[in-house]
């Protein structure tokens, strides 16, 4: 059986908030199916790609166009 696609971006809202209100939350989102976990460091633990969707349209329905792809597990460091 195939693992399904693993998207890994980096949500630049967050980070314009981050540095606008001296936060500091997560801004790497892990889109696995319908689930979405935030972290500040996440190892891929295999082979993955970086994909970069171009001007036409988002990768993602979130809009991120720069995804990194893998099928390989992930390990979420904080």
């Amino acid at each position: 059986m195939k693992k399904k696609k693993t998207y890994i971006h980096v949500n630049q809202h967050v980070i314009r908030a981050n540095k606008k209100h001296g936060a500091n939350a997560p801004v790497i989102t892990i889109k696995q199916g319908s689930k979405n976990t935030y972290c500040h460091e996440v190892e891929i633990k295999g082979p993955s790609r970086m994909i970069y969707g171009g001007n036409d349209k988002p990768i993602l329905s979130c809009g991120a166009r720069v995804v990194i792809e893998t099928e390989s597990d992930i390990e979420v460091i904080k």
